[in-house]
């Protein structure tokens, strides 16, 4: 199946503690449907010492799940919806708010 969100792109978040931030996603992880994006769902994790680190209470970002996320668009930074459309024989992702190409 086609990625609809990718590494990179510019989200929304639609639900949750979150509602409303946007950020960049940093990683995405399919088997799982979730991705992680930058400064939200920020949760502290308290860390025991390592050769690498020291012991403390640590922020960082959790994953979230696809679905509470949405694309923004390019035009009118709004929430959009992602289709997909052949264009010369190349798979490309489309905007359905605003119809644009968004990578390529």
């Amino acid at each position: 199946m086609a990625a609809k969100i990718k590494k990179g792109d510019k989200v929304i978040v639609l639900t949750g503690k979150d509602k409303g931030k946007t950020g960049t996603v940093t990683q995405v992880i399919p088997s799982e449907t979730r991705a992680i994006v930058q400064g939200v769902n920020l949760v502290r994790r308290h860390t025991r010492q390592t050769a690498e680190r020291d012991a403390g209470i640590y922020t960082k970002e959790a994953p979230i799940h696809l679905s509470n996320i949405a694309l923004l668009d390019a035009k009118d930074n709004k929430p959009t919806r992602v289709g997909f459309k052949i264009e010369d024989g190349v798979k490309k992702r489309v905007a359905k708010r605003s119809g644009e190409v968004i990578d390529g």
